[in-house]
């Protein structure tokens, strides 16, 4: 437990303030690892338990991809609705490149960001703490411990939506974080619920992938 803790601590802190933008998912592919290492080798947890069993494959994507199609209409709908449209914009995205958005949409979340949060916080983390006391514990602990990930992350949001400082001026920061932590624990529980009802860690994954590739694509078509 203490040695998925840290290799969790240093891939957070490496991909959020010292890994280089461009080795930001060779990073995050070498924490994912580093993650199964532990918890398949050091702790004995089987793929099962950890949501990678293969006879779970195609529920997973079946739950997966209803839940792309659904995220995918309600994004589109927010973004053609001028009072929800600027939640879309993102400073990040203005003067990007198609090729450019596309990476960030199709490479970067999925391998950068959405696998090493799968598998750490859907599969690795809950199957360990399980074996140690309750599923319910499971759940709350790295439903928790997902929302602290995201503390970093949040700090940096006020920069690159101007919205928030109009919105919250002095708490600008302040406020993304509070919300950050709380929602994506919430968000969270949401994922764990796809992977405990489908079995298979590929339904988090793609809900996971959704909500934010969508958003990068989203983002370039209202900017450009």
């Amino acid at each position: 437990m203490a040695a998925i803790v840290l290799v969790l601590l240093a891939a957070n802190v490496g991909s959020n303030r010292v890994v280089p933008d461009a080795l930001y998912v060779p990073w995050a592919l070498l924490s994912a690892a580093a993650v199964l290492a532990v918890a398949l080798r050091a702790d004995g947890r089987s793929p099962a338990e950890l949501g990678l069993g293969r006879d779970r494959v195609r529920a997973g994507l079946l739950v997966g991809g209803a839940i792309v199609a659904l995220t995918a209409a309600v994004m589109v709908i927010g973004a053609v609705v001028p009072a929800t449209q600027d939640l879309y914009r993102d400073d990040r995205i203005e003067g990007a490149s198609l090729a450019g958005t596309l990476f960030d949409a199709l490479i970067r979340v999925p391998l950068g960001t959405v696998l090493l949060e799968e598998v750490a916080f859907r599969g690795a983390l809950p199957a360990m703490v399980a074996a140690r006391t309750t599923r319910g514990m499971a759940v709350a602990v790295s439903c928790a411990l997902f929302g602290l990930w995201h503390v970093l992350p949040a700090w940096e949001v006020a920069s690159v939506n101007p919205s928030m400082v109009s919105l919250f001026g002095d708490a600008a920061r302040v406020v993304p974080v509070t919300a950050g932590v709380v929602s994506t624990a919430v968000a969270g529980l949401v994922l764990w619920i796809l992977r405990d009802r489908s079995g298979s860690l590929l339904a988090p994954a793609l809900a996971h992938w959704a909500t934010n590739g969508l958003g990068y694509l989203i983002a370039y078509v209202i900017a450009s």
